[in-house]
């Protein structure tokens, strides 16, 4: 018998694009894999305190940026509440490590049940980032091209 090596990552985090896989119902899945070495990932619901309170930049540790392919160019499209788009934003919920060594990685599942919004334009991707407790954001990936 012998020892596993022990896992080392960086303490911010790191994801990879997974998948986006459309449902029949409209709605749509997008996974993700992550890794976080000092395994501080995730919110739990009691965390409202500044700076994860509901009006504070950070209450949200998972954003989709929505981009179009417009004119061969990608655009950023800033979604707006009051016109009722909700922005794909998501709190991811706490993971705790188990054992000595506090490295964490696993999938993270997003359900993205409107993620298709009303456009003149048919090709769109995600930008996506996360963010852990300690405040240290993942550099952004991207979704696949995807059409509409």
């Amino acid at each position: 018998s012998g020892c596993l090596p022990e896992v080392s990552y960086p303490d911010a985090p790191i994801i990879e694009f997974l998948s986006f896989i459309e449902h029949e119902d409209g709605a749509a899945t997008l996974s993700l894999h992550f890794t976080d070495g000092d395994g501080n990932l995730g919110l739990d619901q009691t965390d409202i305190q500044p700076p994860f309170c509901s009006t504070c930049e950070h209450h949200f540790n998972l954003k989709c940026e929505y981009d179009e392919l417009r004119d061969g160019f990608w655009t950023h499209i800033e979604l707006n509440p009051i016109e009722g788009q909700v922005p794909f934003y998501y709190r991811v919920p706490r993971i705790e490590p188990s054992g000595e060594n506090p490295a964490i990685n696993g999938i993270i599942d997003i359900a993205m049940n409107t993620w298709n919004l009303q456009s003149n334009y048919d090709t769109l991707r995600f930008r996506i980032t996360l963010e852990d407790r300690a405040l240290n954001l993942s550099q952004p990936d991207t979704s696949r091209i995807i059409l509409k």
